[in-house]
């Protein structure tokens, strides 16, 4: 089998179960607001979360552009089912198999892809977002083991984690040359997760706050050589931003295609409302901007196969895209009209967890910021 049919036939199977099995429970489980673990532990058996890992581990020996077929997709019916589905497969496992010890590997990694642990990536703190130079969790090396103190915030997964990925300080002197990340095992001692997050979007992905309170781990589970941290994070920070393109662009496809069928369905002083130049004007702009979304993801994803560095690209695409998602929602909401404004209607779910796009990956203004940096502006 090519290349191209095997990512022609993982695009239709994931886009079978989501519509199959994902459309008709997505705003139930929103509303429900509870981890969905049998369709957790579903994806697990179709080899989702091994995607992009070798089969020594027990994935799919996978790329990057497969990978973000499968996260478009899922994305395309609930967003909530792709973030957890992306952070099992990315942050919360890579570092694993990078970093990772055998016995890390064969007691967490693994079971990991088959769906039978969860993993949770903590980065974020309460004074610390896109600034990780300022991080307070502080990891101090007393004997043969790491002794860990600090408050990670928005850490999605946290409520039901089995492990954690934590990036925290060895060296403040070195600012963020001082940061690395260690493997915590949920039921370390000292371990301790807040209630979830009462949040306006993705509400079937929970959110809380990761509590370390002198939490003794091994040498071994610090994952990386001391003070690469921030390098081992620069490693995947291009997948991370492609990722959440190609979340954001499964999101605008699901927009655009409700709003394509009301459009023809929605009949309005006699006629349906598609007849009008108003709605064939928004169609027309959301068409076209998937299109180019399209083939901005699928870009930077081949460039990263090929083993290309692309940070540049990447954060153009997660910049371009998830602002092109915002649109797309904020269309359809208007092409629904009053409808819009009830939950049942899917489009009403779309423009909520738009904003988690906004903020996965670098907001849009730290992008911009970047982006200006990388073309050589300053």
């Amino acid at each position: 089998m090519t290349q191209k049919d095997a990512r022609k036939l993982l695009r239709r199977t994931f886009a079978k179960f989501a519509d199959e099995e994902l459309k008709p429970i997505a705003n139930e489980l929103e509303e429900r607001e509870e981890f969905p673990r049998e369709i957790f532990q579903r994806l697990g058996k179709m080899g989702a979360f091994g995607i992009r890992y070798p089969r020594e581990v027990g994935g799919a020996n996978g790329n990057c552009t497969m990978f973000c077929i499968m996260c478009e997709e899922l994305a395309r019916v609930s967003m909530s089912v792709a973030a957890f589905t992306a952070m099992q497969c990315l942050m919360s496992t890579d570092f694993l198999f990078n970093h990772g010890t055998e016995e890390i590997k064969e007691n967490y990694l693994k079971p990991a892809l088959r769906g039978e642990l969860v993993g949770a990536f903590s980065l974020t703190e309460p004074d610390a977002g896109s600034d990780l130079g300022n991080i307070r969790t502080m990891a101090k090396q007393v004997g043969d083991e790491f002794v860990i103190n600090g408050l990670k915030s928005w850490v999605t997964n946290a409520p039901y984690a089995n492990m954690f990925t934590v990036l925290c300080q060895t060296d403040k002197s070195k600012g963020i040359r001082g940061v690395n990340f260690f493997f915590i095992p949920r039921d370390t001692p000292g371990v301790s997760v807040s209630q979830k997050f009462d949040k306006m979007g993705t509400r079937a992905t929970l959110i809380a706050e990761l509590a370390l309170e002198d939490v003794h781990i091994p040498l071994e589970y610090r994952l990386g050589e001391e003070g690469r941290g921030l390098g081992n994070l620069m490693r995947i920070l291009a997948e991370i931003r492609i990722m959440t393109a190609a979340l954001s662009l499964g999101l605008a496809r699901g927009a655009y295609e409700e709003s394509f069928q009301y459009a023809k369905d929605r009949v309005q002083f006699n006629k349906p409302i598609s007849k009008y130049q108003a709605i064939q004007m928004k169609i027309g702009t959301m068409a076209t901007e998937i299109y180019a979304s399209n083939l901005l993801t699928y870009d930077v994803t081949a460039m990263i196969d090929r083993g290309e560095r692309c940070l540049k690209e990447a954060s153009m695409a997660k910049l371009f895209v998830s602002e092109v998602a915002c649109r797309a929602a904020d269309e359809a909401t208007r092409i629904f009209g009053a409808y819009s404004y009830a939950n049942e209607y899917p489009v009403n779910r779309f423009f909520r967890d738009t904003r988690f796009l906004l903020f996965g990956g670098g907001t849009s203004e730290i992008l911009q910021t970047m982006i200006a940096r990388y073309e050589g502006l300053f």
